[in-house]
């Protein structure tokens, strides 16, 4: 039985290009399924392996297509995370708290440019995770070819998403409730009050892990996210030592 859903699940995720509602409605209808191999590793909701750490979410993923290795997230992870177009100083940051914690955490994030890019590059000599919105064949952003390469070759790379998914606008809100449920704790470096960090933060409060922010200064009015956050309870980073107690 198990193989006959996991085998449909696989068939619906094609047929639908990962989106979870659509294949949910699939299962739901028992819709046709056309038996297939499919070229890339993958571990659907019904297999064994399935990590538990995503059954606690409201929208679990169905199945999840990785490369790289997949027993990363069986070990505690570090999300750290934050602004695309980022500031100098929030990449400094983000090298200083990433190379404070990578000996003893995965270090989780998105692999989007700015913030989430520094994270993977600088945990490359340990282990980190990276969660996509497109097929595992897009590199998006281009620019991060090389962290691809490295990432799904010595480390590990996932996506709800098959092969040849374009990176869609709303793939991104929703694969962020993946880095939240794969961390035991989540650090933001520097984020806007109305973004897509703000949104995985949301996601981690629901799941009760707990939120730690670098705050930002008094005069850059363009992030104000930690600071909002720190003021209404997020844990605040002011130097390094305070890293140790994660």
């Amino acid at each position: 039985m198990n193989e006959r859903l996991r085998e449909a699940i696989l068939w619906y995720a094609l047929e639908s290009q990962g989106e979870w509602q659509q294949i949910a409605l699939r299962i739901k209808n028992k819709a046709p399924v056309q038996r297939i191999r499919y070229p890339g590793s993958f571990v659907t909701i019904v297999d064994p392996e399935y990590p538990s750490c995503f059954r606690q979410l409201r929208y679990p993923p169905w199945i999840l297509f990785y490369e790289g290795d997949f027993s990363y997230l069986q070990k505690r992870g570090i999300a750290i995370i934050g602004s695309r177009n980022c500031t100098s100083s929030a990449l400094n940051n983000t090298k200083i708290i990433t190379d404070r914690l990578k000996k003893r955490y995965v270090i989780v994030s998105g692999l989007a440019k700015g913030i989430d890019s520094m994270a993977h590059r600088c945990s490359l000599d340990q282990k980190t995770i990276g969660f996509i919105g497109c097929g595992l064949d897009r590199i998006y952003p281009k620019e991060n070819a090389f962290l691809y390469q490295e990432m799904s070759r010595r480390h590990l790379i996932l996506s709800e998403y098959p092969m040849h998914t374009k990176p869609l606008a709303h793939h991104f809100p929703w694969r962020n409730r993946l880095i939240a449920a794969s961390c035991d704790a989540l650090i933001v470096i520097q984020a806007k009050c109305k973004s897509g960090t703000m949104h995985t933060v949301n996601e981690c409060l629901e799941l009760s892990k707990p939120v730690y922010c670098v705050p930002s200064a008094f005069e850059d009015k363009e992030h104000t996210g930690c600071n909002w956050l720190i003021q209404n309870g997020a844990y605040i980073i002011v130097e390094e030592s305070d890293l140790d107690e994660l």
